[in-house]
């Protein structure tokens, strides 16, 4: 195979699973269809709430898969030993159908990743934000990688009272990094102002990662003891790669609340103006979808690397075989036999056409073979 000849998400997609593998991975592969009552039972997971949907020719209602992770947990087992320390890990490389956040129109998206599924531990978590840091840096050097913990934010927010609406309300602002909006609701709420400052506080809470643990133990205190346990392990645990700084702590990392409850990332690229990797520990839809295991895992998003800039290929082919109109064809498969069985890539014509870029030419004589 010619890598220089594939594309960039092409490029990714071999990778990637090559990657995932080496760490016991095994590929998951799934249909393009499932029943839509399955995606309409389980719409507040799904990014979007527009589902393509058609009839099947028995008259059952089937969707276009919008969401890779439903899928692999509703197909895994919950097997009994879910308490003895065994994890089912898959990886995939799967197309979702989507509504464009731009458009406004149904996406085709190309998106892979991992889901790791079982008893997990503190290394296990290790591995999944090591796999989505080498992700990351498999497509580009230039990336950063944000890390953030549901259990910090969970610990405040039980630490204020208030509402269910609050809490969502309130989480919306951490997100956007909003003190002052918080602020008034806190007092909407009624929110006692001791509690009310320590939530504001946690507002804009990133950057290097034991700077922000030593932000956090001064603002959470024990309120969030094991969250801030497992972050710390997690840092000294990241301190050995080569490009720790890239890896870094921001608590406006939010993610859906309904989706996740622990460790929560996002992967950034250089050069692409939205996260291209996005994942986390989802118990929570573990819970709603009945199974009694944990998990992690995370998706990339192919597509998005479209915006990366490209970089020009200076020729097309490695070799143009010209050859005449009474050079014997047996001769010209010969010769573009032996070319490409040494790697090289071949255009055979009769002429030089005028866009083709070729590092070589080669000229056949008419019934000689090469020269």
């Amino acid at each position: 195979m010619n890598e220089r000849l594939l594309k960039r998400e092409e490029k990714a997609v071999f990778a990637l699973r090559e990657l995932y593998t080496a760490y016991g991975y095994r590929p998951f592969k799934m249909g393009k269809f499932e029943s839509y009552d399955f995606y309409a039972r389980n719409k507040e997971f799904l990014v979007s709430d527009r589902i393509i949907a058609f009839s099947d020719t028995d008259g059952r209602l089937l969707a276009l898969k919008p969401d890779v992770t439903l899928s692999i947990v509703r197909s895994l087992r919950d097997e009994d030993g879910t308490d003895c320390g065994c994890k089912q890990k898959v990886c995939y490389n799967e197309n979702v159908y989507r509504v464009s956040g731009g458009t406004r129109q149904y996406k085709e998206i190309l998106q892979t990743g991992l889901e790791c599924v079982g008893d997990l531990d503190l290394y296990d978590l290790f591995e999944a934000v090591l796999l989505a840091a080498k992700s990351l840096e498999a497509i580009s050097p230039s990336y950063v990688l944000e890390i953030s913990h549901l259990g910090v934010l969970h610990a405040l927010l039980d630490g204020c009272g208030g509402s269910e609406a609050f809490r969502r309300e309130a989480a919306g602002y951490v997100a956007g990094k909003n003190a002052h909006d918080l602020r008034r609701a806190c007092a909407r709420e009624g929110i006692p102002p001791e509690q009310a400052e320590k939530l504001c506080g946690f507002v804009g809470v990133s950057g290097e990662r034991k700077q922000v643990l030593a932000e956090l133990e001064t603002l959470c205190g024990d309120s969030a003891r094991e969250a801030l346990d497992c972050l710390r392990t997690l840092s000294n645990l990241l301190d050995a790669l080569p490009q720790s700084d890239r890896i870094r702590f921001d608590f406006s990392l939010v993610n859906d609340m309904n989706y996740y409850d622990g460790i929560v990332f996002k992967g950034f690229l250089d050069g692409v103006c939205e996260g291209v990797l996005s994942g986390g520990q989802y118990g929570r839809l573990m819970r709603r979808m009945g199974k009694r295991a944990d998990a992690v895992g995370f998706a990339l998003y192919l597509d998005l690397l479209e915006e990366l800039p490209r970089e020009e290929e200076p020729y097309d082919v490695d070799v143009l075989l010209l050859y005449g109109e009474r050079t014997d064809p047996a001769s010209v498969a010969k010769a573009v036999n032996d070319l490409t069985s040494h790697g090289k890539t071949v255009s055979a014509q009769r002429g030089i056409p005028p866009k083709l870029r070729a590092r070589e030419v080669i000229r056949m004589e008419e019934g000689q073979g090469t020269v």
